[in-house]
């Protein structure tokens, strides 16, 4: 049988002190120990191990030497493990170079078991996403991934297998989700799906533009159409005839506009402003917003009609925060895609740095993930991105993480007890927060009756009003009003 949990190989000239560790990190976890540093030694184990730790404390001549030969010569391989290393606690010079060197982290001697684990964790963490990366560059096909658009979060399988479905068939469609969850990006996988993919898909958005404007890049004009109009001009829709027309932000369109575009999907056909002639015309309408249609539909802004002849099959694309499992994939992609762009030697995040971007909120979504991911390789100056080159938002978000976890564990031992308390508090307070502490939201979302909840909240002794004078107290110490390098 496959062995369950993370498997963790300790490369130490100290036996001892790799079998007591092994002894003590519990449950989730097995070990290996190497005496030796040599890469051909490794080479034999490599396959099975998710993580390296290599110990550089051995005092023996020429012993470091040889570890960080050896670190160098395995970070050179193509599917390393990541590299935790175990120094000394007054030799930061070491810890700059080993992170030069490719390390994930380090860890100062000795260390603590629940920081270890913490650690161990979020390298496996990260090697299984960095693994998948590397898996979607040489394949252009899998679940994973519809063209631009990545996912391993359930909500998004459903979607990329919906899209794959609904692609060939020439219906039109409806998607609704979040500003910069990457409906366009869904928009064209579909069309390159489709029967139209040999023609263009053409894009306009409805948003924060008069009438008049959307009218004349929508149907085009006549000449002398009105003053100015010194020749003819084809609009979006014809200009995507025999392909996909996309309409973002469809439900900005004026109510007094609503009618003409009915009746090019009912009539495929259309008028100029200005013209008499008919045209016509041979679209796919792929359509997006992030405004609620069904309601404005209630309230009078958005027709009936025009809303089932646009949502024939509706999409939604669920926000970041629902799907936390593909912010390290969505992450270390664009970290890549960056790196290229810019020329930087940027390969990896810290784990503070994954930590502050699995933490944060992410209310602009992938868009803004990819934003700050784009600022953090640009002002990197090593192979590594740290938590000092996120923006503050993102910052200021770990450093709370950060600050409750150490007020938690003032009250929680570092046994493996203590860990599992204070994981289930984290988990529970950030439960809570999302759905504004509504307790039977979050019971829901947690999976557990809503005794159970109250019974943990009491056994956790998580209180809203202790929490929020912390977070009160957090917002005038830490950044935002402190630059944090």
């Amino acid at each position: 049988m496959l062995e369950q949990g993370i498997r963790v190989c300790f490369l130490t000239p100290d036996s001892k002190l790799a079998q007591a560790l092994s002894g003590v990190l519990g449950a989730g976890f097995h070990s290996r120990i190497l005496n030796e540093f040599q890469l051909s030694k490794f080479n034999e184990v490599s396959d099975w191990c998710d993580v390296l730790v290599v110990d550089l404390r051995a005092p023996q001549p020429g012993a470091l030497e040889a570890g960080l030969q050896f670190m160098q010569e395995a970070t050179a391989l193509p599917f390393h493990p990541p590299i935790v290393v175990l120094c000394q606690d007054d030799s930061p010079e070491l810890n700059v170079k080993v992170m030069e060197l490719g390390a994930y982290d380090s860890i100062a001697h000795p260390p603590s078991m629940v920081e270890l684990r913490l650690i161990l964790r979020r390298a496996h963490k990260f090697q299984s996403a960095e693994r998948e990366v590397q898996r979607l560059r040489v394949s252009d096909s899998g679940a994973t991934r519809l063209h631009d658009l990545h996912g391993t979060a359930p909500a998004m399988q459903e979607l990329f297998a919906l899209a794959r479905k609904i692609g060939p068939c020439d219906v039109n469609v409806l998607i609704t989700g979040e500003t910069g969850t990457g409906k366009e990006l869904l928009a064209r996988a579909i069309h390159q799906s489709s029967l139209r993919a040999a023609r263009s898909i053409v894009a306009f958005s409805c948003a924060n533009l008069p009438d008049t404007l959307i009218e004349d890049e929508l149907f085009g004009h006549e000449r002398g159409a009105f003053t100015g109009a010194l020749a003819m001009r084809r609009g979006r829709i014809e200009s995507a005839d025999q392909g996909t027309l996309f309409l973002d932000e469809v439900g900005d369109l004026g109510i007094g506009l609503q009618p003409k575009l009915l009746r090019v999907l009912q009539e495929r056909s259309f008028e100029r402003l200005g013209g008499n002639s008919t045209v016509s015309v041979n679209i796919r309408v792929i359509s997006a917003t992030n405004r609620n249609l069904q309601q404005m539909v209630q309230r009078g802004e958005f027709r009936e009609d025009l809303f089932y002849r646009l949502n024939v099959v509706h999409m939604h694309i669920p926000p970041l925060r629902e799907r936390r499992d593909d912010i390290v994939l969505l992450a270390q992609l664009f970290l890549l895609s960056a790196a290229q762009r810019f020329n930087k030697k940027v390969k990896r995040f810290s784990h503070q740095a994954l930590l502050a971007l699995e933490e944060y909120s992410w209310p602009g979504n992938v868009r803004e993930l990819e934003n700050a991911v784009q600022r953090a390789v640009v002002l990197s100056e090593g192979t590594a991105v740290d938590v000092s080159h996120l923006p503050t938002d993102v910052r200021k978000n770990a450093h709370e993480e950060e600050t409750l976890g150490a007020t938690e564990g003032m009250n929680a031992n570092s046994s493996y007890e203590g860990e599992i308390r204070q994981f289930k508090r984290r988990l529970i307070l950030r439960t809570l927060r999302k759905y504004g502490w509504n307790k039977v939201e979050s019971a829901r979302s947690l999976g557990v009756a809503r005794g159970y909840l109250h019974r943990l909240i009491n056994q956790l002794e998580i209180s809203q009003y202790e929490e929020d004078n912390l977070l009160a107290s957090l917002e005038e110490r830490l950044p935002g009003n402190q630059q944090v390098s």
